[in-house]
């Protein structure tokens, strides 16, 4: 969602403002902005659409100051215009929010009585005049932004700064996340560390409830009850340098082909190599006496999540429940005592997700996270972090995480099966070996992505999408829509291919691709008749399965990507990347933006 950055020290901010910003557009936005003080006055400048165009307006309106604010906006209340751009001032106040004020109607209505002007349609804006009226009432600084505080209603990441106090600068967390960067004579707060990672290699993550005031020298945390707390400094591992997209495209493209290393780095801390056999982290419980296992998830997450259902049943002998978190929160489902709940998000801030985890913790389960940021709330939350090493992934539409997710689910699968006795050392050495081949077999088949791109091709034009798969591909077959939907607009759905006939057969013609995972496993007979079955009624099919299926089906279907043969247990693993390049390559040929497709976000952090 929204990226702030906010800096209060002894150089020009306004450059290093927009430099944060950009590092803070992979988490989506459609305006961008910056704020500084000087000399007792606002020097504001904000823009519609990406941040090059903020860049070209600062060209013409320079905004001096070494104390100064900046934001990307993902339009909530509000068009996506300039005047809903943040930041928002009365001109003694300044404010960048990310989040939303529940109660803002009743705010806005209170203050516009009082008489106080409003400027845009945001429910952001009356975090300034909420701070500037307890100001008016004759409150200090910092005692105005404690009594607003109480006044909002919802989640909210905040930072403040004051024309009259050019020697603070004040940010707030409740809900989306918050961290603060230490310097030399300067201090720096924005949405996350790779923000800040320019700057500082030295954070603090505020928690809930937490509001910081921030001087050149140093940060004071507090409560919303005004008694001081004490957060942990800490040194992060992101890299300082602006993450680039070297000889490729797109962010998209870069980070599908990086998978091999990824999905490779990820599994040596998970694999003993001289065994072959899984080492998971020292378990704060025993993983062998687990009753049920939940897990929940949002988006790509969720289908890992569906993923690990089949592993962990199929492997472990133990049931699953999988859950899309905004609806479990609010299902409120019965859950057994020391069972294990499994969260998986990319980038442990998911807001659904992370109140999903304390309705577990209330219920006395386990709590696991297989979170990509190790300082992320998510993972601070959780007993025990299973972290996937896919470094910073920029583009919107999730790749290499998701590799990486299902790298880790994969091993936690394994493990459990071993802890409780259902598979024996051989069984277990045979799925870790299979694991271990998926970061070559990766390789292998981005060499032939020439030939996904001209397939792409094929559905340039088209307006609607069918995927199918059984078992474990049925899963990919629903991250192959989801893919397409993201990134080229095109309205796709996945199915289990067993429910085909149970409706979605109706819409199959000559103008509808049907995408089919077909991997030579036990369930491939079956899928082949789907294949027939589209066929027959005019269905253009596009095949992803290996060269025995290739043989099989022959010209059956209009189009086959062919993959390596690969272990059935780790098919979801490879069948992953024909679907990710077919979705880019279609978006690529159609010129959306690939990267940040309309109307998303990287990271959810409100609902």
């Amino acid at each position: 969602m929204c990226g702030i950055i906010g800096i209060i020290g002894v150089h020009e901010v306004a450059p290093f403002l927009v430099e944060s910003l950009k590092r803070l557009e992979y988490r989506g936005y459609d305006s961008a902005g910056i704020a500084t003080v000087h000399e007792g006055a606002v020097h504001r400048c904000r823009a519609e659409g990406k941040i090059v165009n903020l860049e070209t307006r600062l060209e013409t309106e320079p905004t001096d100051g070494t104390l100064g604010i900046g934001h990307t906006r993902w339009a909530t209340h509000g068009a996506a215009n300039e005047t809903n751009a943040h930041p928002h001032t009365d001109g003694r106040v300044v404010v960048v929010h990310n989040g939303i004020i529940e109660n803002f109607h009743d705010l806005r209505a209170r203050l516009s009585a009082a008489g106080r002007n409003f400027e845009s349609e945001t429910d952001s804006e009356v975090v300034v005049h909420v701070i500037a009226s307890y100001l008016d009432e004759g409150l200090e600084h910092e005692a105005a932004v404690l009594a607003a505080l109480g006044d909002l209603h919802g989640a909210y990441a905040l930072t403040i700064m004051f024309t009259d106090r050019p020697d603070i600068l004040i940010g707030a967390r409740q809900g989306p996340p918050l961290a603060v960067g230490f310097g030399d004579g300067e201090m720096f707060v924005g949405s996350d560390a790779l923000a800040l990672a320019q700057m500082t290699e030295k954070i603090a993550y505020l928690e809930d409830g937490d509001w910081v005031v921030l001087t050149r020298d140093g940060m004071s945390v507090r409560g919303l009850d005004g008694a001081d707390v004490q957060r942990e400094i800490r040194q992060t591992a992101m890299s300082g340098a602006l993450i680039g997209k070297g000889e490729y495209r797109h962010f998209m493209i870069k980070e599908i082909h990086e998978q091999p290393q990824v999905v490779g780095d990820t599994l040596t801390a998970f694999i003993n190599p001289n065994e072959r056999t899984v080492a998971l982290p020292t378990m704060p419980f025993d993983l062998g006496a687990i009753p049920k296992v939940t897990i929940v998830a949002c988006g790509t997450a969720y289908l890992a999540g569906l993923i690990a259902k089949y592993w962990i049943e199929q492997t472990a002998r133990i049931s699953v429940d999988v859950d899309i978190a905004s609806e479990f929160r609010y299902r409120e489902p019965p859950l057994p005592e020391g069972g294990l709940a499994v969260f998986v998000s990319q980038s442990g801030e998911t807001a659904d997700t992370l109140a999903a985890l304390r309705y577990c913790k209330a219920k006395s389960q386990h709590i696991v996270s297989v979170v990509n940021v190790a300082e992320s709330t998510i993972a601070r939350e959780s007993d025990l972090v299973l972290q996937t090493l896919a470094g910073p992934e920029i583009g919107v539409a999730s790749t290499k995480a998701f590799t990486t997710q299902l790298t880790v689910l994969a091993s936690l699968a394994i493990g459990m099966a071993r802890a409780n006795g259902a598979i024996d050392l051989a069984d277990e050495q045979r799925l870790m070996t299979a694991l271990a081949e998926v970061p070559a077999r990766i390789t292998e088949f981005l060499h032939l992505e020439e030939d996904v791109q001209g397939i792409a091709q094929s559905l340039m034009e088209v307006q609607d999408v069918l995927y199918l798969g059984r078992g474990l591909s049925y899963p990919i077959a629903l991250e192959g829509a989801l893919k397409l939907k993201e990134i080229s607009y095109i309205h796709a759905e996945g199915y289990a291919s067993g429910e085909m006939k149970h409706g979605p057969i109706a819409l199959i013609d000559e103008h509808m691709p049907v995408v089919v995972l077909a991997p030579s496993d036990g369930l491939f007979d079956k899928t082949v008749s789907n294949i027939e079955q589209v066929v027959a009624r005019g269905g253009k099919v596009i095949a992803i399965t290996d060269a025995m299926g290739r043989a099989r089906i022959g010209d059956t279907a209009t189009h086959i990507i062919e993959v390596p043969a690969i272990d059935p247990f780790v098919v979801p693993l490879l069948y992953a990347i024909p679907v990710q390049l077919l979705a880019y390559h279609t978006a690529v040929l159609k010129g959306t933006d690939v990267d940040q497709p309309r109307n998303l976000a990287k990271s959810v952090t409100v609902e």
